[in-house]
């Protein structure tokens, strides 16, 4: 039957799907997070923007992350409802969710896209824009034609999911590469040649999300697994309402992680100012500048993570609503150590070797306080990535089990609690080192429930197993 289209994902080797399905989706999110970071580079490199247009490009970061918030929200409770409509074969649910999806995101995009653009400065000011003159305008410049994109973005990045949970996680991976290489393409042609600064960087862009979206809405004319019908377009609360749900986490993980960087660029402009280098007019931007390159590095790592735990997301879904505890567990122990071993080599580069990630973002061009400050924030802000990277697994793999209860406190936990209050108290005792410190400490206690929740989860999955056994006899 067609709704069993998706049983391989019962029958094949764990390891197989596993790299079926994760594989795409870590290139997906790696693209994806592409867009900025190369925007960065060509910032960086830039002689006639420089620090400056760095430390606006960190200030615009968050802002785009609140609309991917609300995008993978969307987008990974559809993926995880239609995995697990699938499973139980109930495949009109799983059209009614995409549809209803689908009208969700473009409301929101649009809301968030008017919001940006009536209240861009003080929404600038807010994430510490305000460092100096330099870096507010650059910031208002950037922020302005990001905006524009707003609903390209979140479209493309809410859909992604629901494809990859169609069946055809490679198509969704292409379509996300297109938009990047478009930007690439894009990016040095209207920084170098046509000189639009950071308007060139962000038209770029939104140009790539276009290209993203476009593809997007042409394989929901042409899905392979769920059909899609007109009435699937009304809205549902029962149906929208369990979709958001299974996707909270990964929005509360997405805008705790705003309300950190909030915290934390508030922290650089306060301490940087007190500071007895950074606190000079043609130094205060460097800090904030240097810590949003730090960030752009740890989100290639996380993108890594994120993609494959949110790759693995229909195999759990599926094996979850078929019943299947112990293929379950076997994808729960091989994706712990793969996240493991991402972070021992993130671990090993930013500890060795930072002088070597910081020459990519343009420290050639910059002075010995920016290389310097660089080097300390990179081994001094990442050096518990290992735990980072199992936190961030075991958040989504509850998710994708349904769990969205416990994924959400997690992830609350991690950023809300742990990441925004130390982000506010280290610096106190430490100064503009203990906004550095506010990571690992962040990592270290999240770790010690991370521990206890996986465990916590195994039992549960040796439970259903021995019920399974004792129901065959």
């Amino acid at each position: 039957m067609e709704t069993k289209s998706n049983s391989f994902l019962m029958d094949e080797p764990i390891g197989r799907l596993m790299g079926k399905y994760a594989v795409p989706c870590i290139i997906s999110l790696l693209v994806g997070a592409l867009y900025n970071i190369v925007d960065q580079i060509f910032i960086a490199n830039a002689s006639y923007l420089g620090s400056y247009g760095n430390a606006a490009n960190t200030v615009v970061f968050p802002l785009t992350v609140i609309a991917l918030a609300i995008a993978v929200m969307v987008g990974d409770g559809c993926c995880a409802f239609v995995s697990l409509s699938l499973g139980r074969n109930k495949p009109q649910d799983a059209g009614t969710s995409i549809g209803n999806s689908i009208l969700l995101t473009v409301l929101s995009s649009l809301v968030l896209c008017a919001g940006y653009l009536i209240f861009s400065s003080q929404i600038i000011a807010m994430f510490g824009g305000t460092v100096n003159e330099e870096t507010f305008r650059h910031s208002k410049e950037y922020f302005l034609w990001i905006s524009y994109g707003i609903p390209f973005y979140m479209f493309g990045q809410a859909m992604n999911p629901v494809i990859r949970a169609d069946g055809s996680p490679k198509y969704a991976m292409a379509s996300t590469l297109a938009g990047a290489v478009a930007n690439i393409i894009l990016d040095p042609v209207f920084i170098f040649v046509f000189r639009w600064g950071m308007m060139g960087a962000a038209v770029a862009t939104v140009i790539g999300q276009i290209v993203t979206a476009v593809l997007a809405i042409w394989y929901l004319a042409h899905t392979k697994t769920v059909k899609i019908s007109r009435k699937d377009f009304k809205l549902k609360w029962d149906i929208a309402g369990r979709t958001l749900v299974l996707g909270i986490c990964s929005f509360l993980s997405q805008i705790s992680l705003v309300a950190a960087m909030a915290a934390i660029n508030n922290m650089i402009r306060k301490y940087g100012a007190m500071d007895e280098i950074f606190g000079q007019t043609q130094y205060a931007q460097i800090p904030m500048a240097v810590v949003g390159i730090v960030m752009k590095f740890f989100q290639i790592v996380i993108s890594i993570v994120v993609g494959m735990a949110a790759g693995c997301i229909p195999i759990v879904g599926y094996n979850m609503g078929a019943g299947a505890a112990g293929r379950v567990k076997e994808l729960l122990t091989k994706l712990l150590m793969a996240e493991a071993a991402v972070g021992v080599l993130a671990f090993i580069i930013v500890e060795f070797f930072p002088a070597g990630l910081i020459g990519i973002f343009g420290a050639s061009n910059e002075s010995s306080y920016y290389t310097d400050f660089a080097i300390r924030a990179f081994r001094i802000y990442l050096c518990m990535v290992i735990f980072s990277c199992v936190n961030k697994a075991a958040f989504i793999f509850l998710q994708a089990m349904g769990k969205a209860a416990a994924s959400t406190m997690l992830s609350m936990v991690r950023e809300i609690v742990f990441g925004v209050g130390s982000a506010l108290l280290l610096p106190v005792f430490y100064g503009l080192d203990g906004v550095l410190y506010s990571m690992p400490v962040s990592d270290i206690l999240t770790f010690v429930i991370s521990i206890v929740v996986i465990t916590s989860t195994y039992k549960q999955l040796d439970g259903s197993m021995a019920n399974m056994v004792l129901e065959s006899k």
